[in-house]
């Protein structure tokens, strides 16, 4: 590739892509270029998701996570109503099946309402079946503005704006090396180098290793969890009307299987949460030996497994059988049987963990001189990309390119 740009951005998934829309909308002649190892954009995280638009009701409030995505939302919808791209708001029912877990419910409406999600409602008894007649449930808290889409055609779209806006998405170049010299980030792919004044790395499952790349030691590791689905048939299908949801419990770092209905009105359930010991391979048995040792060999993942033993040997229980996977189901949906559902698809999240064995919760940014690296951006991530892409635009231009 002839000639030196402004910024390379690694990495085309949907937050790449978005952070260099974002910095050509705001200085159109910057010269941007997205590099990319994967023959298409979106493959891995942003491809392997169920599209959910979340609406923020977890997250600490003040808390990047929160910020980002509520503006995220509204931004993603007004973007899908710009470029013809459907989504649909479903709503979300997160429902309490004891009462133990009451308490918790109460917690996450007031965080919903402290981070602004508008007409939420505290149903009782009766109340849930009016809103998922085949839920089962004590109480539930009810969002309609969370919502779904189809996060690969918005990150086509992606790829298309920044081409149009004059920026380049390099596909099918895996980045082996990343150095400055006389000023300039210099980028060794697999069949060129690329110079640019300034980096910006999205590299999801990889983020740790790009940041290793330039010579930054990060102060966490990427651990893969691989989340399996199970895809209801057409008739079971038909008793989740949109998404249904547990309450989380904060002493554990997983959410639980739960439904929603996605945006071409197939029903998933799940993700279950295993380490995995490939990063980026989605077969239900795989194995790199680099991802492997490198997840068993890690300080982090032992201290995990000790903290959370019983809540991690539940999740292989599930993951290697598909009575317990159903019988989780039918905590939330009792009508539903072993022959209702089908096994896939299957995603893995990269997960920032210290090496204290604590998984990083916000979104983490971490910058040196002339390069910026994200290196945790979880769930809401696809949510709050635009907000992401923005965010990183605004410390890009404060930070590397003033």
């Amino acid at each position: 590739m002839s000639g030196k740009r402004d910024v390379a951005v690694i990495g085309a998934g949907i937050i790449g892509l978005a952070t260099a829309r974002a910095l050509m909308l705001a200085r159109p002649k910057l010269r941007v270029v997205v590099v990319e190892k994967e023959p298409e954009v979106g493959f891995h995280q942003t491809g392997h998701n169920s599209g959910v638009l979340h609406s923020g009701i977890y997250y600490t409030p003040g808390s990047l996570k929160a910020t980002l995505c509520r503006k995220g939302k509204a931004a993603m919808e007004q973007y899908a109503q710009e470029r013809g791209i459907d989504f649909t708001r479903r709503g979300k029912l997160i429902v309490a099946v004891h009462a133990s877990e009451f308490s918790r419910l109460d917690e996450l409406q007031r965080r919903a309402t402290a981070n602004g999600i508008q007409d939420l409602r505290l149903l009782e008894g009766d109340e849930v079946a009016d809103v998922e007649p085949e839920a089962a449930g004590l109480r539930a808290l009810h969002a309609p503005e969370t919502g779904v889409i189809d996060y690969g055609a918005v990150t086509r779209a992606l790829a298309d704006d920044v081409r149009s806006l004059g920026g380049s998405v390099v596909l099918g170049e895996d980045v082996r090396e990343i150095a400055v010299r006389n000023g300039t980030v210099v980028l060794s792919t697999t069949s060129q180098t690329i110079e640019a004044a300034n980096l910006i790395a999205c590299g999801g499952l990889q983020s740790d290793r790009i940041a290793g790349l330039a010579g930054v030691r990060p102060p966490v590791r990427i651990v893969p969890f691989r989340g399996d689905y199970y895809t209801l048939t057409p008739s079971a299908a038909a008793k989740v009307r949109g998404l249904i949801y547990p309450v989380p419990d904060p002493r554990f770092p997983f959410l639980g299987v739960h439904f929603t209905r996605k945006i071409d009105d197939t029903v998933v359930a799940g993700p279950n949460a295993v380490l995995a010991l490939a990063r980026e391979r989605y077969a239900r048995v795989a194995l790199r030996p680099r991802d492997a040792v490198e997840a068993v060999g890690y300080s982090g993942v032992w201290r995990f497994v000790l903290r959370h033993g019983r809540i991690a040997a539940t999740e292989v229980w599930r993951d290697l059988s598909k009575s317990a996977f159903v019988s989780d189901m039918r905590r939330y949906v009792p009508s539903i049987a072993a022959a209702d559902v089908t096994f896939g698809p299957s995603g893995i999240r990269a997960q920032a963990m210290t090496p204290g064995g604590g998984l990083v919760d916000d979104f983490l940014i971490e910058g040196t001189s002339r390069m910026m690296f994200v290196l945790n951006a979880p769930s809401p991530g696809a949510t709050a990309s635009l907000a992401i892409g923005e965010e990183l635009a605004h410390r890009a231009f404060r930070d590397l390119l003033s």
